[in-house]
């Protein structure tokens, strides 16, 4: 599926593919529109009718993923909310093999995120993963979203890459494709995003369930 030998870079999608996806659909789905409907007066079905369309609207873009965005739209302290779940933030079985795998075999590992900051440092601090990056960067930082394919340039200039040289992992068909559109070669999608969830089409794009099944390899330098 993958030879190592030509890859010097890896670059790497946090929620639902380094991550459990259950933590961030649970909140929205179940745990935001229950506190919506607490402060809002509403029964929890029409708060979650009510909450999926603004997702709905917002999906795709910056403001999907931005803490602060839905904060003010929802009249909720967000980052708090999540923090109150925080106990269900969960790593995907065999990441931290991988990763010290990769850093062995000398590659270059760069988170990848359209996480917000602060959605971003409670999930650091909750998984103790930050160390296992050579570099971490945010969308928000960036002014744009992975899908547009704007973004890609802009990472570029941050965090030089050879696109034939480059491995990107993610959950997203979507970013993926956008990835895919920007000629990174070598493009692998997780399927198994939420644990407790169906799994995900990945189209056209090689996929795994874990990363047990691309390890094989990756021999230390």
């Amino acid at each position: 599926m993958i030879d190592w030998n030509q890859i010097d870079t890896v670059l790497l999608d946090m929620d639902g593919t380094l991550l459990d996806l259950h933590f961030d659909n649970h909140f929205w789905l179940e745990y935001v529109p229950q506190r919506y409907a607490e402060a809002r007066g509403l029964s929890l079905d029409e708060s979650k009718a009510e909450l999926l369309g603004r997702y709905k609207d917002m999906e795709g873009t910056l403001e999907w993923y931005c803490v602060d965005h839905w904060s003010r739209e929802l009249g909720l302290d967000i980052a708090l909310l999540k923090a109150e779940v925080d106990h269900l933030i969960a790593v995907h079985p065999h990441v931290i093999d991988f990763l010290d795998q990769l850093m062995c075999a000398g590659k270059r590992r760069v988170l990848v995120t359209n996480a917000h900051q602060k959605s971003l440092a409670l999930k650091m601090d909750r998984t103790h993963l930050a160390g296992f990056f050579d570099r971490t960067i945010c969308a928000h930082d960036l002014g744009l979203p992975k899908e547009d394919p704007a973004f890609w340039g802009k990472l570029q200039k941050v965090e030089p890459f050879q696109r034939e040289r480059t491995l990107f992992v993610d959950d997203s068909f979507s970013v993926l494709q956008s990835a895919e559109n920007y000629g990174i070669k070598w493009l692998l999608a997780v399927v198994a995003a939420d644990s407790k969830g169906p799994l995900r089409e990945a189209g056209h794009f090689s996929a795994i369930h874990d990363f047990s099944e691309v390890i094989q390899g990756l021999y230390c330098s």
